[in-house]
C-alpha cells in the first residue's frame, strides 16, 4: 500500500495518529501487522520468533536524484530469511529523527509493487516498487539529504519482523551546470573569458535557482588529449553564476565540474570548444 501521510506538528509533537497502517489481511498468509513504528502508540521495533531481515538495497545502491516535476521511479530489495521460508516483506522511506516524534516525510512503496523472488528454503529477496514525485513526497528542501528506511519481513510460519531503521539513503535535488567561452575564436595569448552557472532544483517552487558559494573546477582538454586537467577553482556568486578568465593557448574543450553535496549530486558541464589561431 502506497500511502502519502501530511504529517504536522501539534503542541510541539507530530501527529502520528494519520499514520495507521492497516494489518496484513491476506486470506491464505499470515495475520501480523505491516510497518508497526508507523501505526499510533507503536513501539519502534516489533520482532516475533526467528525471522531475520539480513540485507537492504535501495535504488541499487545509488543515491535517488529528483528535480521539479517527473517523478522518480527506484526500487527497495529486501533480504530476508525464516527457517520455514519467507511468506513477504516490504520497505518504505521516511525522513527524521523518531519514528514516533520527529518525522516529516514517508513514502510508502506502491500499491501492488512488491514482488518476491525464493532464494532457497529459508530466504527470500523482495523487491518493492517505490515512486518519488517531487510535487507530493518532497514538499520542501529541508528534504534533501539522509532518508531512513524501514522494513518489515513475515516467515511462513507467520513469524514477523519490523524494524523502524535497517538501511539509509540520500534523497537529493538535481542540479545543472553551464559553460560557456569566449570570445571564439580568439588568438593565442589573448584572454578568454568563462562563464556559466550552477542551478539546482527548488522543491518549493518547482524551479531552478542558483546554488550559491560552491566551489566549482574549470578544467581544460587540449584538442587531441585523452582527458582532462583543471586549472582552477573558482566560487559561484550570489545567484550561482561562474565567471573566471584564463590565457588562450591551444585549441581545446574548456568545462565546469562541481563535485557535488549532501543534498545535492555532482554534475559536469557539456564543454565548450575554443578556437586558438
Amino acid at each position: 500500500m502506497r500511502i502519502r501521510a501530511t504529517v504536522a506538528a501539534l503542541s510541539g509533537t507530530l501527529a502520528l495518529s494519520a499514520l495507521v497502517v492497516p494489518a496484513a489481511q491476506a486470506a491464505d498468509g499470515p495475520n501480523v501487522p505491516k510497518f508497526a513504528p508507523f501505526a499510533a502508540n507503536a513501539p519502534a521495533d516489533e520482532v516475533e520468533g526467528d525471522t531475520k531481515i539480513t540485507k537492504v538495497t535501495v535504488n541499487g545502491g545509488k543515491n535517488i536524484v529528483l528535480g521539479t516535476t517527473d517523478k522518480k521511479k527506484i526500487s527497495i530489495a529486501v533480504t530476508a530469511t525464516d527457517p520455514e521460508g519467507i511468506y513477504d516483506a516490504d520497505a518504505a522511506l521516511w525522513h527524521g529523527t523518531d519514528v514516533e516524534s520527529d518525522i516529516d516525510g514517508l513514502i510508502f512503496s506502491d500499491e501492488g509493487g512488491v514482488t518476491c523472488k525464493v532464494v532457497n528454503a529459508t530466504t527470500s529477496t523482495c523487491t518493492a516498487k517505490v515512486t518519488v514525485d517531487p510535487k507530493l513526497d518532497l514538499y520542501s528542501n529541508i528534504l534533501a539529504g539522509k532518508w531512513k528506511v524501514s522494513a518489515y519481513a513475515i516467515g511462513n510460519d507467520g513469524d514477523y519482523i519490523d524494524k523502524d531503521v535497517v538501511a539509509s539513503t540520500s534523497i537529493q535535488r538535481n542540479a545543472r551546470l553551464t559553460t560557456n567561452a569566449s570570445p571564439e575564436p580568439i588568438k593565442k595569448g589573448k584572454t578568454l573569458t568563462v562563464t556559466g552557472a550552477l542551478t539546482r532544483a527548488n522543491w518549493e517552487t518547482s524551479k531552478y535557482a542558483g546554488y550559491t558559494k560552491q566551489s566549482v573546477k574549470l578544467q581544460y582538454k587540449k584538442k587531441g588529449a585523452a582527458s582532462y586537467s583543471t586549472l582552477k577553482t573558482i566560487t559561484s556568486d550570489s545567484k550561482g553564476n561562474l565567471k573566471t578568465t584564463v590565457k588562450a593557448s591551444a585549441d581545446g574543450y574548456y568545462r565546469y565540474v562541481f563535485a557535488g553535496t549532501s543534498t545535492t549530486p555532482a554534475v559536469t558541464s557539456t564543454s565548450d570548444f575554443v578556437d586558438v589561431q
